[in-house]
């Protein structure tokens, strides 16, 4: 490993004025493995998946969480793949707890029982948001892939809300079960979540493999927008509900991770950090690893971080937008994905000379493409450990 105090004498020279210019972290998505019994068509792990030989051991992730917090880091979020897969988790939870880090869990919840909820309860988990794929267990299973998912799903959540943890649902919306969405509304109410989350799946890595199979159609997308408006107001001080505009239907980009490398980062099963959980689709970028390198020393030096960060890096017509500030450019990995190039407008802004052939091709998918998934095969199921 190269020799932190050369790393912390790099961070000195970098001065107050880099750190001015994107502040510093306050959360952080860990994600543990990529190891997950679900088979979703959306899901946001690269094509080609980590295996459990490369992850970081407990010892590596604990003396990151310590970096972390004197980062300035205020939340970390244990994810995947599914992270309940690493039986290392409760220390993980715990040592988080130790050095002041606000904890959540993004889980699919069907490997949860309620002896573990409660070991991780007890070592100072903060937060559980559970996944669902759809209102009840035909269409729920289906999208996932897992045999009685669903139903498990509910009971780890009604265990959340009984040792009296916040709860979000995160339900992942497409053409196959957007109209399941008032019941997915109502479910949140009655499982008592403080949250709901109505995200339209993002296409790349595996999603973009299956987005004609997923992609919504304009009739639908007015209906949500309508079904989602009506329940915030009727549902203010119950339920808060976030909702972003289908990305291929936007005329805005909107602000991806909050810009990238300004206030969030990921770090990948093997330790690589990354920008946004997707940063990996974008070939040509080299990703600084917590095994080489001290957190502080990657968060202002790291190349990849530096690449899009603020708005100098950006070409017309994103350079005298009077929106570069606020979007900064949208999403850089939907650009690569779209365009062969990262640092090209985000073709979900109207300013992007794609943004219609966006809107045409949206519409034709939406309407003839197959219903067919195209899953993950994970040969029977989680790996051992």
């Amino acid at each position: 490993m190269t020799e932190m105090k050369d790393d912390f004498a790099l961070v000195t020279r970098a001065g107050e004025a880099a750190r001015a210019s994107y502040g510093m972290p306050l959360a952080v998505l860990a994600e543990l493995t990529h190891r997950c019994p679900l088979q979703c068509p959306y899901c946001s792990n690269p094509v080609e998946l980590e295996t459990s030989r490369a992850e970081l051991t407990t010892a590596e992730w604990c003396r990151v969480l310590g970096e972390m917090a004197e980062l300035g880091v205020l939340q970390i979020h244990f994810s995947g793949g599914e992270p309940l897969v690493r039986k290392d988790l409760e220390q993980m939870v715990a040592h988080a707890t130790e050095v002041g880090l606000y904890s959540n869990l993004i889980t699919s919840a069907v490997m949860l029982t309620r002896e573990r909820l409660s070991r991780l309860y007890d070592a100072g988990l903060s937060h559980v948001q559970i996944s669902f794929q759809g209102a009840e267990s035909m269409v729920a299973d289906r999208v996932g892939g897992f045999a009685k998912g669903h139903a498990k799903k509910l009971e780890a959540a009604r265990w959340t809300r009984e040792l009296g943890l916040p709860l979000t649902v995160n339900a992942v919306m497409h053409r196959q079960n957007l109209h399941q969405l008032a019941g997915i509304i109502e479910m949140s109410v009655e499982l008592g979540a403080d949250r709901l989350e109505v995200a339209n799946v993002q296409y790349y890595g595996w999603a973009l493999k299956n987005r004609a199979a997923l992609m919504p159609t304009r009739a639908q997308l007015e209906e949500t927008t309508r079904i989602v408006e009506e329940a915030q107001a009727r549902l203010q001080g119950v339920l808060a509900i976030d909702y972003v505009m289908p990305d291929y239907y936007a005329l805005r980009p909107k602000q991806c991770m909050g810009g990238w490398g300004r206030q969030f980062f990921n770090i990948s099963p093997s330790g690589k950090v990354l920008p946004c959980h997707a940063a990996e689709t974008i070939t040509g970028l080299d990703f600084a690893s917590v095994r080489d390198h001290s957190l502080e020393w990657i968060w202002h030096n790291a190349e990849a971080l530096n690449r899009y960060r603020g708005t100098d890096w950006m070409p017309e017509p994103c350079k005298s937008c009077d929106f570069k500030e606020v979007d900064f450019g949208g999403c850089r990995c939907q650009a690569f994905a779209l365009t062969g190039n990262a640092a090209n407008a985000d073709p979900a802004c109207v300013k992007s000379a794609l943004h219609e052939s966006l809107f045409q091709l949206a519409d034709t998918e939406a309407e003839t493409g197959s219903e067919r998934f195209l899953y993950r095969n994970f040969s029977g199921g989680v790996p051992e450990s």
